[in-house]
């Protein structure tokens, strides 16, 4: 009989459950440990819609996600002109407002957003005070629709009247126009959730004077490459969601010479505003990443997400070439950091249709190039690769414009793809601000939401039956 002689050193390769990897690599010896887990957590309507697009269907939805990464990453969106809501948007009539996130009656919106509703309303002229604007809303006086089904997004809790100025970005290779608000600014404001006089006064400057000089510059500037100064801001230390700086202060620069021939009684309160606002290029960056959206929306067949919105109460995605919402409850902000005195217990869900910039290349697959973000995020810029890291594993490609340098120049992660998002059971993670849920005083601290599963594996589902 042969005897078997054990090996004297031994190199392991583990698979699935790190504590036999743990077990080795303490008596010294070299391990290699593969995070596996089962697909989809053995949801076997998941596991099988992923056997059919991953098989049969694989070479149609592989092609057509080449297609849209390609126009994500390749589409040059420029802001051409600011103009009223109204008169620029498709579909906004009469008494109507448009707001962040998945459409839902009044009553179901979560506070900070009706509070925004009632500010907008008075803004408008509709009513005299928030009291009767809140009954006007609450008897259907007042239309409301999702901002994303008129081809515009706005953050946080953010609601649009007629009368307000919109950004107004082209995409000229895809032949698309997305809109946004221009960024209210921070403290007491009515995209904070905020419905006081200092609120409204906001809403009504940015009609008055705001808008009007922004479009003066931009006539005289000519269009502005939003993404080229996005992809500046990202090697300078923004994510271009939670920190937007660096692209706002090389805006100013670029600019400057324009604002200073304002008129008189422009130029010093526009200054004040853009002085102290540093997220005013948020909304540009976002108008921007809309605009590829779309162009990327008209690809049919496609597992990429091409919508992903949070009004506070549910949070909700579109795939490529489908108008199907798939809800889900809009989750809380878990990575945080609040004011004093403040904590999740205060805090609203998730909000904004600021996640475009999500699956756009920009926040978190821009996270492993911002210190900034790494704070809300364990603290080191290790924690903050690991986040880009996670979209690069739920990713279809990578954007040839946004790179990290603390990640060799890496390009940022682009096109979440449902079917790995499933799979592998990694959501998206948004980085974000959070507001009060109930006081109305505004935003209370900023962090990091993981976006909930439900509403993936529905969408994988749809795509699944739509390709049979």
């Amino acid at each position: 009989m042969t005897q078997l002689t054990l090996p004297e050193n031994v190199e392991v390769v583990n698979i699935g459950l790190p504590m036999f990897a743990d077990a080795v690599s303490a008596q010294d010896r070299p391990v290699e440990q593969v995070d596996w887990r089962i697909p989809a957590d053995g949801d076997l309507a998941a596991v099988r819609a992923l056997c059919l697009t991953y098989g049969r269907a694989a070479e149609a939805i592989d092609a057509a996600n080449t297609e849209v990464v390609r126009r994500l990453n390749e589409g040059v969106p420029r802001l051409v002109t600011v103009s009223a809501l109204g008169a620029a948007v498709p579909g906004v009539e009469g008494r109507m407002l448009l707001h962040c996130g998945p459409p839902l009656p009044y009553p179901e919106h979560c506070d900070p957003l009706r509070r925004s509703m009632r500010a907008a309303v008075v803004a408008e002229g509709w009513a005299d005070d928030v009291a009767e604007a809140d009954g006007l809303l609450s008897r259907g006086a007042v239309a409301l629709d999702a901002a994303n089904h008129h081809d515009t997004v706005v953050p946080m809790a953010s609601a649009l009247g007629p009368s307000q100025p919109v950004l107004v970005v082209e995409n000229a290779e895809g032949g698309t126009r997305a809109f946004s608000g221009i960024n209210q600014g921070p403290g007491n404001v009515a995209w904070f959730g905020r419905d006081t006089d200092e609120a409204i006064a906001r809403l009504r400057f940015l009609a008055e004077v705001a808008g009007p000089a922004v479009r003066q510059i931009l006539e005289h500037a000519g269009p502005l490459d939003v993404l080229a100064i996005a992809a500046q801001g990202i090697t300078m230390g923004d994510d271009l969601h939670m920190r937007t700086q660096a692209a706002t202060n090389l805006l100013t620069r670029t600019w400057l010479p324009w604002i200073t021939g304002l008129p008189d009684g422009a130029r010093v309160p526009f200054g004040e505003y853009l002085s102290g606002n540093h997220l005013f290029f948020l909304n540009i960056a976002m108008a921007a990443a809309k605009s590829l959206q779309l162009w990327a929306e008209q690809v049919t067949g496609s597992s990429i997400v091409t919508t992903m919105s949070r009004n506070g109460t549910t949070f909700g995605i579109k795939l490529a070439g489908s108008p199907t919402w798939h809800l889900t409850d809009a989750p809380p902000v878990n990575d945080a950091l609040y004011y004093s005195g403040y904590g999740p217990e205060t805090s609203a869900r998730d909000i904004g249709d600021s996640a475009v910039l999500e699956l756009t290349g920009m926040g978190g697959p821009a996270a492993g190039g911002s210190a900034a973000v790494a704070a809300f995020l364990g603290g080191t810029m290790a924690d903050a690769a690991e986040a880009t890291l996670s979209f690069r594993a739920v990713c279809a490609g990578t954007s040839s414009r946004f790179t990290l340098p603390p990640m060799d120049f890496s390009g940022t992660p682009l096109g979440v793809d449902v079917r790995r998002v499933v799979e592998l059971g990694i959501t998206p993670k948004v980085t974000t601000g959070i507001l009060h849920a109930s006081s109305g005083i505004g935003q209370v601290g900023a962090g990091v939401a993981t976006a909930p599963k439900d509403c993936f594996v529905a969408a994988l589902l749809d795509l699944a039956d739509r390709v049979t």
